[in-house]
């Protein structure tokens, strides 16, 4: 086994472990048959998750190329799909019931806006190694992907699922400063979002305005939108130095922390392994992604580059977001941390994101 495949395989596991001990102790406590055997099903995605990365370690990168709008239109598709067929849960709209799984579509959105934009802006024949994007105009390399990626986002905030729009916009943000587009180009796009926020203000839902203002002064409704926050912040400062032991989370065990084991599991597990604790998992959060840029950084070929910079930076952005969430230093907006909170989708492509990072790393010898 190549050492990066090591590398990613081992630090994955790693942080899959940690999440599901966590998950078992955040529903420790509760009495219904459902929430204990919750950490069950998280190992039996990992399971999957762990043959799903195999697959794609395997699976020449270069064929997403050809697959990337057949992969976007069935994202779309799916999108769609859960607006006629979706399952309802906490008041929103995202999953799809497939036998005793519920896919989540925003989450395979998300990894193939990715492979979207590395095509987008990529020459198809690897000995041409320069990228597309200093020949293209402001349609072609501004206008045009944009429009590309403001339809999952749409869909995907509709649902809705404020996080996962939003980190798709930052993705497609961080791709498009990586392909060399003309900066005046960023700009331009840039003052024309930060003027249309006041109007895009009125298409949130209420709660979506509630948690926003909440960011702002928790204390504005303690009981309400804030009180989660509240609870979190709590959880992780009461943790110290060594934490309060696994199955000793007084914030978890007691539940007044809510979605403990998906949102705020980062929470959890600083309640119980402390300062320490998080300084290891940020670690390997950090060894990760060092190690999907260190590929970007050696292969020649621009798709793959473009699309291990984007994997990366997928990785990054989830879990700066929900730990800074977790803070009380973002928005609360429903975004799952890599690998460690609960739910299926989100583990199952975190693991395939990965194995196409570690076949890049395997073929970039032959380009």
């Amino acid at each position: 086994m190549r050492g990066s495949k090591l590398i990613i395989l081992i630090i994955a596991l790693l942080i899959t472990a940690i999440g599901i001990i966590s998950i078992y102790s955040s529903n420790y406590q509760k009495e219904a048959s459902l929430w204990q055997d919750i950490y069950k099903r998280q190992m039996i995605w990992a399971i999957i998750g762990l043959v799903a990365f195999m697959i794609m370690s395997n699976f020449n990168y270069r064929r997403l190329w050809d697959l990337t709008y057949f992969l976007y239109t069935f994202a779309v598709f799916l999108l769609l799909l859960v607006f006629l067929l979706g399952i309802v849960r906490l008041g929103a709209q995202r999953w799809l019931r497939l036998g005793w799984f519920s896919l989540q579509p925003s989450e395979f959105a998300k990894l193939i806006i990715v492979i979207f934009m590395a095509r987008y802006f990529s020459r198809k024949d690897v000995s041409h190694i320069s990228l597309l994007a200093s020949k293209f105009g402001i349609f072609r390399g501004l206008v045009l992907p944009f429009i590309f990626v403001a339809v999952p986002i749409g869909l995907i905030i509709e649902q809705p699922d404020l996080g996962s729009g939003i980190i798709i916009f930052l993705l497609f943000l961080a791709v498009f400063f990586l392909t060399g587009v003309k900066l005046r180009y960023i700009f331009i796009f840039l003052a024309i979002i930060m003027s249309s926020l006041p109007f895009l203000w009125h298409f949130l839902r209420d709660y979506q305005k509630e948690r926003l203002l909440v960011f702002l002064n928790p204390n504005v409704d303690p009981l309400g939108a804030g009180y989660t926050v509240i609870q979190a912040k709590i959880a992780i400062g009461s943790g110290g130095f060594f934490g309060k032991g696994w199955l000793s989370g007084t914030q978890s065990q007691l539940h007044f922390l809510p979605e403990s084991h998906t949102d705020f599991i980062f929470s959890t597990f600083a309640e119980e392994w402390g300062l320490l604790g998080c300084a290891i998992l940020l670690l390997l959060y950090y060894f990760m992604i060092r190690e999907g840029l260190a590929i970007a950084q050696r292969t020649s070929d621009h798709f793959a580059k473009l699309l291990a910079y984007g994997i990366s930076l997928m990785l990054a952005i989830q879990v700066f977001i929900n730990i800074a969430m977790n803070l009380g230093l973002a928005p609360v907006v429903g975004l799952p941390l890599p690998l460690m909170s609960y739910g299926g989708s989100s583990v199952i492509v975190t693991f395939i994101a990965l194995g196409i990072l570690v076949n890049i790393d395997k073929h970039r010898t032959v380009f």
